[in-house]
């Protein structure tokens, strides 16, 4: 497979994460910078959502607002507490065996009480809008919770695009583990917010990570080192869009909020874009926003 000449990263961040980043792509659009329009589009749990959006040629902006149980068909998600309390205490001491730490967040997963697997799936199919793959290249990763280990799909993978959605934001605790071929599958951010490294290759990648603000960015650095692109731009929440997150990237009451900041920050973000979307050159790295930022472990969307 060739090198892809754009590729375009979205990074977990909840509900809240995910309208941010549907109203920044939107804004980016109207601006002329189409990431649809990348050769490849890497979408990890909340990012998988919009990246499906983009990469089938669907508009951001159907997730101005808030998607309500009844357009999926579906129940409204069934949080488990206690669960999910465990699941971040585990990932909060983490840093000594994070292979260990994420097979034990796996058995905390399937033993949550959150609902039937169709009801998640129905709910991202209400989202992305389809179960047909794109053309274009599109990788969605997710964590195996047996193994710990990261399960990347694409079109070839033989689930439908809802399944591997739905099993990239089914963050322990909050939605159910998904079941492809046997295996049952959690949240793609319990390895990385932004799975970075899985755009190698790509001479301009741009990575947007609604997150950042939340932890270090070593991981990211080091991500980015492996990616070995030509020009990398990242694109983060700037002040007036942390403002309008709140301090639960799952409240949905911050939807729409969230949504009209990532469309205001488009105005800056396409400055900074414009030319190396256009071009795909150059050697320099560019931070639109320079706020720390690093990821692992935020609860996702559904």
């Amino acid at each position: 497979m060739p090198s892809p000449d754009r590729a375009v990263v979205l990074g977990a961040g909840g509900l809240v994460g995910m309208a941010w980043t549907a109203g920044l792509a939107c804004g980016l659009r109207r601006g002329g910078v189409d990431l649809g329009r990348a050769d490849l589009l890497v979408g990890t749990s909340a990012g998988a959502i919009i990246a499906a959006l983009l990469a089938t040629g669907q508009d951001p902006g159907r997730l101005a607002t808030p998607v309500r149980p009844a357009e999926s068909g579906s129940t409204p998600p069934q949080v488990d507490g206690r669960r999910l309390g465990e699941a971040f205490a585990v990932l909060g001491d983490a840093a000594s065996d994070p292979a260990g730490a994420r097979r034990r967040v796996g058995r905390i997963a399937v033993a949550a009480e959150t609902g039937p697997e169709q009801a998640h799936i129905a709910r991202m199919r209400a989202m992305v809008g389809t179960d047909q793959w794109p053309d274009r290249q599109l990788l969605i990763p997710a964590t195996d919770t047996e193994s710990g280990e990261q399960e990347v799909f694409d079109g070839a993978s033989g689930a439908p695009l809802s399944c591997a959605v739905a099993a990239s934001t089914a963050f322990p605790g909050i939605y159910p583990p998904i079941t492809v071929d046997g295996r049952r599958y959690m949240d793609g951010s319990l390895r990385s917010a932004t799975n970075a490294a899985l755009a190698a290759r790509a001479r301009t990648l741009v990575v947007i990570d609604p997150q950042a603000h939340l932890f270090p960015d070593e991981l990211l650095h080091q991500e980015l080192a492996i990616a070995a692109a030509d020009t990398v731009v990242t694109v983060e929440p700037d002040p007036a869009s942390l403002r309008a997150f709140g301090p639960d990237l799952n409240d949905r009451t911050a939807w729409e909020p969230a949504y009209r900041a990532g469309l205001r920050q488009a105005a800056d973000a396409t400055e900074q874009l414009r030319l190396v979307w256009r071009t795909g050159s150059g050697t320099d790295r560019h931070r639109v926003r320079d706020l720390d930022g690093e990821g692992v472990g935020m609860p996702t969307t559904g």
